[in-house]
């Protein structure tokens, strides 16, 4: 990271979806060496934990850890989180909803229905959920705020075996474009999706399990975007949906 990236995020509080893999690891890690005090969610605390060192180990600011699991149906854990937040930290200065599930790789007629309810609870409900509990913690900010989703080239246009994963990122696309209608005036937040592109995690791996991974990029070589919409350099930047990696 350059000198002038170092603070960048000084002092604010972000949160992290996802943040023990791939690239909410590196998102998280990005983040807390420009200044940010980084807020880990995840279901797998230990994996949570070991981005949780990542980050002790440099010396940066210390993040928090904070399991848990999107697939719930139940809203008043999301109450119970955004509380926990709050009481700590008194606001969110943003937040980055990395988090998803892959599914299955087949036809619409082969998918499996629990494995369809089980994307769509993480990868669409629990977005929902986290967004209607966090934006009250993201009006809070001292100063601007930024929310950002994570989409994908498979739901801004439709492809064959993608089935549930598809179709809950064409979701995504909608949730941020109606939650940046919504905010555009009434608020310093700021609500944008990135698609990352082809890049070496694990959730790659099982969508193309014959892929050498070194033909794709490390998270750490799509990070430029995800700082930047977090920062306040991307102040006017709203409702887009942004590709990390050029064609």
């Amino acid at each position: 990271m350059t000198a002038d990236k170092e603070q960048t995020l000084k002092n604010r509080v972000i949160l992290v979806t996802g943040g023990g893999y791939g690239i909410g690891r590196e998102a998280a890690l990005t983040y807390a060496r420009a200044g940010a005090t980084v807020l880990l969610l995840g279901r797998t605390e230990e994996a949570l934990n070991d981005t949780y060192d990542l980050i002790e180990a440099e010396g940066l600011p210390q993040a928090a850890v904070l399991p848990f699991d999107l697939a719930s149906e139940d809203e008043s854990l999301f109450v119970e989180l955004a509380q926990l937040i709050g009481s700590h930290f008194g606001h969110l200065d943003g937040a980055l909803l990395n988090a998803s599930v892959l599914g299955q790789r087949t036809m619409l007629d082969n998918y499996h229905w629990d494995t369809w309810q089980k994307v769509m609870k993480i990868n669409v409900n629990g977005q929902f959920l986290l967004t209607k509990h966090l934006i009250p913690l993201l009006r809070e900010a001292p100063a601007d705020a930024s929310l950002i989703y994570t989409t994908s080239s498979v739901g801004r246009e439709g492809r064959a075996y993608w089935g549930a994963y598809s179709v809950s990122k064409f979701a995504t696309e909608g949730l941020m474009q109606v939650a940046a209608q919504e905010l555009e005036n009434t608020s310093d937040i700021r609500v944008n999706c990135i698609n990352p592109g082809a890049t070496r995690t694990g959730m790659r791996a099982a969508a193309y399990p014959a892929e050498n991974p070194a033909t794709v990029k490390p998270a750490s070589e799509i990070m430029d975007l995800y700082l930047h919409l977090m920062s306040p350099a991307s102040i006017g930047t709203h409702g887009q949906s942004l590709d990390a990696q050029q064609k």
